[in-house]
């Protein structure tokens, strides 16, 4: 068994012969193997991802995922995973469909490196007399340094009272704020979700958790989802390389793109042994090709860079990330 260590991110890279290889190296590629949804509104959206990693010199092939019970639905959302890539496997539950207390297991299929199968769990319950309309907060598409805001209607017709009393965001840039509303049986409200200009750029995707007064429902978790669009972009922000030899030279083009013509001012590297053609930078356009060259490290390892591209547009300017195993 060989081993190399990425200090920058501490990440290990192992190489196994075929022999060594179990169901435990697909176990641990995971960063949770279970999740519990908790209560739930009839046709609320619900989906949580399991995210796994590939810390191999090979490359990791999923060959499918399906689930036990036709409550949760599976989508596998990267199914080829090479060196440091990170996948996940997407776990829907359908409340639209179904309602009461319910779990399932999905088995997720290897086929590479090696066969291996595992084996993921989730549970939740769904109300039939809670409905969230629309099914989550969907902002859509926002530009950066624009907020966005979006009304979702709650509805309860359970025998006990119910009132919504406070908002929690794990999220510092989305807030909520709830419309006065009747509190015993049929009662309702609106909540006003919002998200504040400072979002950084990027997809959005997490949880509102409305609290109550009922104890069967003191938590009602409501999905919030929003593309920020930075105003630049490169394109692929990260480059996989492989196994390299000592010294050895590659080069891949990125695409640095604007929402209006700009300039690149610079692209600055964390370490040494990249290099990058900004021939024609200084013109104004809003599409930059850019040729990166890596050099391997001539040492044996892993081999990591972090870039910053910097422009006139935004003081904020995209990552770009390289990663590469060097082996004589």
């Amino acid at each position: 068994m060989k081993a190399g260590t990425m200090i920058a991110m501490a990440i290990l890279v192992v190489v196994l012969p075929a022999e060594a290889f179990g169901q435990k190296w697909a176990v641990d590629m995971f960063e949770s193997t279970s999740h519990d949804f908790g209560c739930v509104a009839r046709g609320a959206k619900a989906e949580y991802e399991f995210v796994l990693k590939n810390p191999f010199m090979d490359d990791v092939q999923i060959s499918g995922a399906y689930a036990s019970c036709g409550c949760t639905s599976v989508e596998v959302t990267k199914p080829a995973l090479k060196t440091y890539e990170s996948g996940s496997i997407l776990a829907r539950l359908n409340t639209d469909r179904f309602v009461g207390q319910r779990g399932a297991t999905i088995t997720v299929h290897f086929n590479r490196p090696q066969r291996a199968t595992v084996r993921l769990k989730v549970s939740g319950t769904i109300h039939n007399d809670l409905v969230v309309s629309p099914s989550s907060a969907d902002l859509g598409t926002v530009e950066e340094g624009v907020g966005a805001e979006r009304r979702i209607s709650v509805r309860y017709a359970g025998a006990r009272e119910l009132q919504i009393v406070d908002v929690k965001s794990a999220n510092p840039h989305v807030s909520a704020r709830i419309m006065p509303s009747a509190g015993v049986h049929q009662a309702s409200c609106e909540v006003v979700v919002q998200l504040d200009e400072k979002a950084p750029p990027g997809y959005l995707k997490d949880n509102l958790l409305l609290v109550t007064t009922n104890q069967q429902l003191r938590q009602i978790p409501v999905m919030v989802e929003a593309r920020i669009l930075p105003e630049v972009t490169v394109t692929p922000d990260a480059l996989f390389l492989g196994v390299l030899k000592p010294g050895q030279k590659v080069t891949r083009n990125v695409v640095v793109r604007g929402n209006k013509p700009f300039l690149i001012q610079s692209i600055t590297a964390d370490r040494d042994g990249i290099e990058f053609d900004t021939a024609g930078a200084g013109t104004p356009r809003p599409i930059h090709l850019v040729p990166v060259t890596i050099t391997a490290d001539a040492a044996p390892g892993a081999m990591v860079h972090r870039a910053t591209i910097r422009t006139d547009l935004s003081s904020r300017g995209p990552e770009l990330n390289s990663y590469a195993v060097v082996e004589p």
